[in-house]
């Protein structure tokens, strides 16, 4: 396959979960401002950081209100990963790679990005928000449904399938960051009502409530959802599983071309980092650093990736 083409694949995935992993960012956000109205804009503060966009932000808006941010977020051009930008780029490598995909998987992303163009032609208001975010998901789902339902599991698969789970590795990883590195007003609060219930507004966020449940016999505290969502590789939105199904991939594509490349290599150390630990280490270890020592080992691994199949080839 030629270079340009794995990585529209790579890339139309990625762009995808991003636009969908930007609105759980929003939601997660908007349901924290929410408990703690006294200090909403700290809130979308800690959100626009977590997105690696206070720069972009802060050169268009002054403030960290609300509607600036939900704007920002949702609709803004100058923000590559705003949901309108993300699902643009996702359509134009679409484009780029339409011999490769299903008519199916085409006309998914054809139709999600007509339907959020029309849908984000004018800012939200908050009372529609919520709906506007469901939205969002659940045109991810489909295009995920269409993927899986039609496309034979080759290379094409694979990069596609690759795109998806960096992409979710890293926001996963930002999601959980939020709480920890920003959300939580002091150390007092650990293991407070307050902790716990912001930690069970950040399970909802990545649609593992329920999943949550029925998995853990413990009460909502935050060894237990952090431990679900970093270490439990039945989880298909945790840190493990991401790292299993990247390492996945990239031996399938290595199978493929007959033979292992960098990023096998760097797709297993950064599972390992996954494998056999207990939640009460990564907290002695400190969450935050342990948590951005995973995103910059993906960034460098999405990178090695690049580099490996000559995605600017």
């Amino acid at each position: 396959m030629l270079g340009k083409t794995a990585g529209g694949l790579y890339w139309m995935f990625r762009s995808l979960e991003r636009a969908e992993n930007t609105a759980r960012l929003i939601e997660a956000g908007f349901r924290i401002a929410l408990t703690r109205s006294t200090n909403a804009q700290a809130e979308w503060q800690s959100v626009i950081t977590t997105l690696a966009a206070q720069s972009a932000y802060e050169a268009t808006c002054d403030g960290y209100d609300s509607a600036q941010v939900v704007n920002f977020l949702l609709r803004e051009p100058s923000n590559p990963s705003s949901v309108l930008s993300a699902i643009k780029t996702a359509r134009d490598n679409a484009r780029m790679v339409r011999t490769a995909l299903t008519t199916e998987v085409w006309s998914s992303v054809n139709e999600s990005w007509m339907l959020f163009t029309e849908l984000l032609k004018d800012e939200i208001p908050q009372t529609e928000l919520p709906a506007v975010l469901a939205t969002i998901r659940q045109q991810s789902g489909l295009v995920r449904g269409a993927l899986h339902g039609t496309m034979l599991r080759n290379d094409i698969y694979d990069f596609c399938r690759l795109g998806t789970f960096v992409e979710r590795m890293d926001n996963t990883a930002r999601i959980i960051d939020v709480k920890y590195y920003s959300l939580l007003p002091s150390p007092s609060f650990v293991g407070s009502r307050l902790d716990n219930v912001q930690w069970e507004t950040l399970l909802r966020s990545v649609s593992a409530h329920r999943s949550f449940r029925w998995a853990i016999e413990e009460d909502f505290t935050a060894p237990a959802i952090a431990e679900f969502l970093i270490l439990d590789r039945r989880m298909p939105r945790s840190l493990a599983f991401s790292a299993g199904q990247i390492v996945k991939s990239l031996s399938h594509l290595s199978e493929d071309y007959g033979h292992e490349r960098p990023s096998n290599k760097m797709a297993d150390i950064l599972r390992a980092q996954l494998v056999d630990r207990h939640i009460d280490t990564i907290f002695d270890e400190g969450l935050h650093e342990f948590v951005r020592a995973l995103i910059d080992n993906t960034a460098n691994l999405a990178k090695q990736i690049e580099v490996d199949y000559r995605f600017t080839a």
